[in-house]
């Protein structure tokens, strides 16, 4: 008999239908004459009862079926009578694939801190918890790639390995070939890179931007989807070391532009989590009071307020609030800030506008009071920002004397520049780090909690 998944045995079975349904046990009981076992496996945040009646020959297998243990059980759907279930199986067989000693499997019938489910993170996503949040994680990454495709964005794939820092950072991690136990080096005494697989240093990738930039220059509309890195030392529950960005960059376009794509992305993903992710959305909702159903059905239909970095200065200055960290013109916005203009002063998403020249990428377009560039960043309540992007500077001068200003080398980047000197256009895009759209979407309040595998310092463990 053909293996049906529990979400489609919950929405689309009927009484008498015979079944046959895999998964792992949450929870057994036996009373009077009956066992019954409560079963998921992974498609719904729902369980599935399973009845196994005393006289069936599957009894004999329920020693077996303890908390964890993955089995088969094949049977006839029934209407349940319990609360809360509209049917359940009579269990006429089971087949126990693995079992599970009691004792020792860590994910008993109680509740479990998010600190301690860390430390075990290969059988975290058997909890509820992390099921919804995995199923949320994959409903917004298809929602992804439904936006940008049924716009015509061309989906590109922009390296991993990079010679280049596109933030400007230095927060980098190397990819090398050398043999550390034999490091070549230079007349200097540094690494002579020269002699490493690609015959200079290169790093893993913080962003696809710069490379997504030229294939906009030819495909007009483009977007990344993929992993990118960061070796900052930050231990915070708002950062990690390997986390993935969506990346769109649109040819022919301008900042206003690049706000409303941004919204109209935010919206459709929300919109998305809710009509595909109910009951995941539900079941975060009740058990850790975060992010609201609500919330999310304001924010995918309310339109953004929009308002420069300078008048955002402003109402933060004449702000009753004390901050950890100062308000001055010129000086990066905090989380502390963010969270006020979204929570306390617009009660809702915003875009700030306009920032100063200094304290952003050197490839982001001057505008002609020449402090500030085209560059905005969207704040989303609780969280702050969720979005940051920006109108590129497509003439050839300005952006040489940008990088110029900003200490960004020449070499290596001439290609870049080419961009400039050959057909240059208006363009314009924006990043938003996957995991930190998915941490707002489910309320979790640790960016750890919504990767499978989360990469920080001193954090590697599978």
């Amino acid at each position: 008999m053909e293996r049906l998944m529990i979400k489609n045995i919950l929405y689309g079975g009927s009484p008498g239908q015979k079944v046959s349904v895999c998964g792992w046990v949450r929870t057994k009981r036996e009373s009077k004459g009956f066992a019954f076992i409560a079963l998921n496996d992974g498609s719904t945040q729902e369980l599935l009862q399973l009845v196994v009646p005393g006289a069936s020959p599957a009894f004999r297998e329920l020693p077996q079926c303890n908390t964890g243990a993955a089995i088969r059980a094949e049977g006839v759907l029934k209407e349940s009578p319990g609360k809360g279930q509209k049917l359940e199986v009579e269990v006429s067989g089971i087949e126990v694939f693995g079992g599970a000693d009691p004792a020792a499997y860590p994910l008993q019938k109680k509740g479990h801190t998010l600190e301690f489910l860390r430390e075990i993170g290969h059988l975290r996503s058997r909890t509820n918890t992390f099921g919804a949040v995995f199923r949320l994680r994959n409903i917004l990454a298809a929602a992804v790639h439904e936006f940008f495709q049924d716009r015509g964005f061309v989906w590109v794939h922009t390296p991993i390995i990079t010679a280049g820092d596109c933030e400007g950072a230095g927060e980098l991690f190397t990819v090398t070939g050398l043999d550390f136990g034999k490091l070549p080096r230079n007349n200097g005494g540094n690494v002579d890179f020269s002699q490493d697989f690609f015959g200079k240093r290169t790093f893993l990738t913080v962003s696809g931007q710069l490379e997504a930039e030229f294939l906009a220059m030819s495909l007009g509309n483009v977007y990344t989807f993929g992993p990118t890195f960061r070796a900052e030392n930050s231990n915070t529950s708002r950062h990690l070391s390997e986390f993935w960005m969506v990346e769109p960059e649109m040819a022919f376009a301008d900042l206003k532009d690049d706000m409303s794509l941004a919204e109209d992305f935010l919206k459709f993903l929300c919109r998305r989590a809710l009509e595909r992710g109910e009951h995941e959305l539900s079941f975060l909702e009740a058990q850790y009071k975060r992010t609201s159903l609500d919330e999310l059905r304001t924010l995918s239909e309310a339109p953004f307020s929009r308002i420069t970095y300078t008048a955002a200065v402003a109402e933060l200055e004449k702000a009753k609030e004390k901050f950890d960290f100062p308000v001055e013109w010129g000086l990066d916005l905090q989380s502390e800030h963010e969270r006020y203009l979204t929570d306390t002063v617009f009660r809702g998403p915003v875009i700030v506008t306009d920032y100063p020249k200094e304290i952003k990428a050197f490839y982001m377009k001057l505008n002609p009071d020449e402090k500030t560039v085209a560059a905005m960043d969207v704040l989303a309540p609780k969280i702050g920002e969720i979005i940051g992007g920006s109108q590129r500077e497509e003439r050839l001068d300005v952006l040489e004397a940008r990088m110029r200003q900003a200490g960004v080398p020449g070499e290596g980047l001439q290609w870049y520049l080419d961009l400039r000197r050959f057909g240059s256009a208006p363009h314009a895009g924006f990043g938003l780090g996957f995991e930190r759209l998915v941490q707002y979407i489910t309320g979790m309040a640790n960016i750890r909690d919504v990767i499978p595998c989360p990469r920080a310092p001193q954090t590697i463990g599978f």
